[in-house]
C-alpha cells in the first residue's frame, strides 16, 4: 500500500466480527510464519481461531478492534486488528489487560497500528481496568517506538525466553496505567 496521505480518513475501526475471522487469521498467519513476533510456530484455521475471536466481545475489558479501508470491499479491506485480552488466568490480574497490535504487511508505518490503539485506548477508558501490558519480542524498534508512543515503559526484558526458526528470542515487557488518573 503505498504512503496515502488522507488513509486515515478512508479507515474506520470498528468491533471485529466473525465475518473478519478469514482475514483476521490470514493476518496473524504471516506473523507466525515469517516472524518471531508471536512465538506460535504453526499456522492456524479460522475455525481455530473462533474461540480467540469469542473471547474478545463488543463492550468490556477484552476488545477486539479491527481497521477496515471503506475504499476496498471483501476481506482484502482489513488492514489490522488490536486486541486486549486477559493478562493472566487468576482473578486478581481482572483489572490488567495484555494488548496487542497487527498489521498487514502493506498496512505497516502507514499509522494504522496508531489509529487501533487510539480507539482501542479510547474504548478501554471507562472499563475497570488498572494497567496494560505488552510484549514485544525483540528486536522489533517500530513496536517498542509504538507502545512508548501510548505511554507504555518498559519493565523487564526475558532473556531468550522463547525458541522459533532455530534460534532464542528475548521478549521485552513493557506497562501502561489505564483508568482513571490520580
Amino acid at each position: 500500500m503505498p504512503e496515502t496521505p488522507g488513509l486515515r480518513t478512508e479507515v474506520q475501526v470498528r468491533p471485529g466480527v466473525a465475518g473478519d475471522l478469514a482475514a483476521l487469521t490470514d493476518i496473524y498467519n504471516h506473523y507466525v510464519r515469517e516472524t518471531a513476533l508471536t512465538f506460535d510456530t504453526v499456522p492456524f484455521t479460522p475455525e481455530q481461531r473462533m474461540p480467540w475471536l469469542l473471547s474478545h466481545p463488543e463492550d468490556g475489558p477484552h476488545r477486539l478492534l479491527v481497521a477496515q479501508d471503506v475504499r476496498i470491499v471483501g476481506p482484502e479491506s482489513v488492514l489490522g486488528y488490536a486486541t486486549s485480552s486477559a493478562f493472566r488466568p487468576k482473578a486478581a490480574y481482572a483489572t490488567s489487560v495484555e494488548v496487542s497490535v497487527y498489521c498487514t504487511p502493506p498496512a505497516s508505518g502507514q499509522g494504522i497500528g496508531t489509529l487501533l490503539y487510539e480507539s482501542l485506548f479510547e474504548a478501554l477508558a471507562d472499563e475497570d481496568l488498572h494497567r496494560a501490558y505488552a510484549g514485544i519480542a525483540l528486536p522489533n524498534d517500530a513496536s517498542v517506538r509504538l507502545h512508548k508512543r501510548f505511554g507504555f515503559r518498559h519493565v523487564g526484558t526475558y532473556a531468550e525466553v522463547g525458541r522459533k526458526f532455530g534460534r532464542y528470542w528475548d521478549v521485552a515487557w513493557y506497562e501502561r496505567p489505564l483508568g482513571p488518573k490520580t
